[in-house]
Formats: structure tokens, sequence, C-alpha cells
């Protein structure tokens, strides 16, 4: 008699990113007494979470999919799901669905959809609305990581919003090092009486980072001892660079690049920043809420449900220059607000946002769609 469930990731791919770490948290959280979890990624190479993982013993395979739909690539998750007899598959994102299902399809195996974020501007489209009831007949359980997302989902895939569960992504507490951070002050010149504003995102327009830069030297005008920490990398970084040369905030703006591992740089910033047109649920901020970090960000996506505006952080308008502003003067000179707004996140994401809740709801509903 079999104990365990056997539980298939199906995804994109594992390369550094939000959906990526979701599954890696959730695949390293499960009780692995009841469950055998593993991942098949449709596209390569697997990426680095995917390398990681296949160090720690989870088993990561996966498939090239051809320009186009692929339709040889149903057959192949199909041939795959029977041979190592998967009971569930839980596929993360629109694409890795479609052919989940399809794959398969009259099977015994149950399907748990998860979406993770959405594309902006968001928009549906008339074949998804003639195949989304099928794909919707087809699966046992569909989550969203946001009430946004759910939404989203609601009016752009035309999904009853009653088959529709919110489950908040999860991470594990993060830990600084005292005496790496010390060393970093020290590095980048940051004395104790600076204010440090941060972020860490990768840099893309729908990050909008042009927006933290402007906001930031409006900022600096009323505090020189205020300075910029940019972590992460992208296509927009030499924009940003000439962007803030320009605006004459170089010398109090500082580009680390992509770093791994970030708790050490994000414990240096006394307040975080996220000005992204689109997100979900940003696991850059559930990192700064688990290091006490107060928090400016946008209302887009799942932000407003993560910062509670005047609670832990403040919420402004998306895309709006001035309320961001604004929103950074509020904590700039009020260290009481500023402590006060630091351990209210620290309470919610112990309450909400730990890697073991999120496992935790997954383990339940897996049990539950499986009658185990």
């Amino acid at each position: 008699m079999k104990n365990k469930l056997n539980v298939l990731h199906l995804t994109f791919d594992m390369r550094i990113g939000g959906t990526e770490q979701v599954i890696k948290n959730l695949v390293s959280s499960v009780n692995k007494e009841k469950f055998n979890v593993s991942i098949l990624c449709i596209e390569e190479p697997i990426g680095p979470f995917g390398e990681q993982l296949i160090g720690t013993g989870i088993k990561v395979d996966s498939f090239q999919r051809k320009i186009g739909f692929d339709f040889a690539l149903i057959f192949k998750i199909r041939k795959y799901i029977k041979q190592h007899k998967i009971d569930i598959l839980h596929c993360h994102q629109y694409s890795p669905w479609v052919y989940g299902v399809f794959a398969s399809f009259l099977s015994n195996t149950k399907i748990i959809f998860t979406e993770h974020g959405r594309f902006y501007p968001d928009s549906g489209s008339w074949k998804r609305q003639l195949v989304n009831p099928f794909l919707v007949f087809c699966t046992s359980s569909i989550t969203s990581i946001s009430k946004a997302t759910k939404r989203a989902l609601v009016e752009f895939e035309y999904l009853n919003p009653k088959k529709i569960y919110v489950v908040y992504n999860g991470i594990a507490l993060m830990q600084s090092n005292p005496e790496m951070v010390s060393r970093l002050r020290l590095e980048y010149n940051i004395s104790q009486n600076d204010i440090v504003f941060g972020t860490v995102a990768r840099l893309d327009p729908i990050k909008n980072q042009t927006l933290l830069i402007h906001a930031f030297e409006q900022v600096h005008r009323t505090n020189q001892n205020c300075k910029l920490l940019i972590v992460g990398d992208g296509d927009e970084r030499d924009k940003l660079e000439q962007l803030s040369v320009e605006l004459n905030i170089a010398k109090s703006v500082t580009f680390i690049g992509y770093i791994a591992k970030p708790a050490d740089y994000m414990d240096l910033m006394d307040i975080f920043l996220l000005p992204s047109l689109s997100e979900g649920t940003s696991m850059t901020l559930l990192e700064a809420m688990s290091l006490r970090k107060p928090c400016v960000v946008t209302n887009a996506g799942g932000n407003s449900e993560v910062i509670l505006h005047n609670h832990n952080g403040v919420v402004t308008p998306n895309g709006e220059l001035q309320p961001f502003i604004e929103g950074m003067l509020q904590l700039v000179n009020n260290n009481d607000l500023r402590n006060k707004f630091g351990e209210n996140s620290y309470n919610r994401f112990m309450n909400i946002f730990l890697n073991q809740t999120m496992g935790n709801s997954y383990m339940d509903i897996y049990s539950k769609i499986s009658g185990k």
C-alpha cells in the first residue's frame, strides 16, 4: 500500500524569480513523510534554483518546449506522469496549466492550478474564454497568491470566483549577519545619521525604478543625509544610473547589482521601497517585513494586502510620483513611526507570511483533492 502522495510541480523553469522561489520554498516545506515532491520544467535550462534543489535531493527534470503550441510536449508530460505515478500535478502559471490538463486528461492525476501574477497592462482573449471552462472542469483546485490576482482571474480569465482560493506566498524568516552589516556600512560610507532607502528587484520597467529615483531626488532635497541602495540588475541599469547622474544625486545612489542572498544589504535599509506597476505577492517585500522594515509601496497587485496603509507602511496610488514622495517624507524624519511600522511588519509577517504557513495551506489542498 502506497503511503505517500506523489506531487509534481509543473512550471516553465526554475530560474531566479518570484514564481520559482515560491516553488522552491514549497517543495522545501512540505511534510516529506506524507508527500514525495518533484519538479518538471517545460523549458530549458532549468535555472539556478533548479540546480540548487537538485543538490538537496529534490528531483528536477525538464523538457524543451518548441515555439508555438507544442503538441508533442503533451505526450511527453503524459508519459512522465504515468511513469512516475503522479497523484497530484501542481501547475504554476497559465501555459503549464494548459499542458498539464491535456497531459493528464482521463487519468487519475488530480490538477491544481496556481496563478502567480499578471502581465501589465492586463487583458483577456476570446480563445481563453472558450478553452478555460474545459480547463476548470478538469481541475480540482485553483489558487492565487493574492486577492488582486484572484480578481484578475475572474475579470480576464472568466473564472468563477467561488472556485479560486487565495494562498499567500510564504518565505523563511530572513536573518542578517551583524558583522557583515557593519562591514557593509563602512564599505558604502553609511553613517549613523544617514537615512537609507532601499529596494531589491530586477531592474525592469515593470518595477518602475524610474519613479523611485525621481522620488528620491525630491526627498534628498529636504534631507541631504538620505541615501538610496538599489539591489538588483537588469536591462534598465544603464538608464537608471544615467538618470541619477542627470538629477545630481549619483553620489547618494548606490547600484549594488544582483545579490543572491540580500539579507545583509536589506538590513542596511531604514525604509524599503517598492514602486512596481504590477506585482503578485512580492517576495522581497516579505523579506523586508521579516527584517522589521517599514515600507512605501504602490497599490499594485497584492502590495496593499501585504502592506496595510499606516500600519506597517505607506501605500500610494499606482504610478503616481507625488504621493510616493509624500510617503517617503512621512517616514524619513520620524524615527518613532519607522520603528512602529517596522515592528508591525515583523508581526504581520510572522502571523501570515511564513513559509510553513504557505506549505500547510497547500498540503491541506493536496490532501483534500486526493481524498487522503
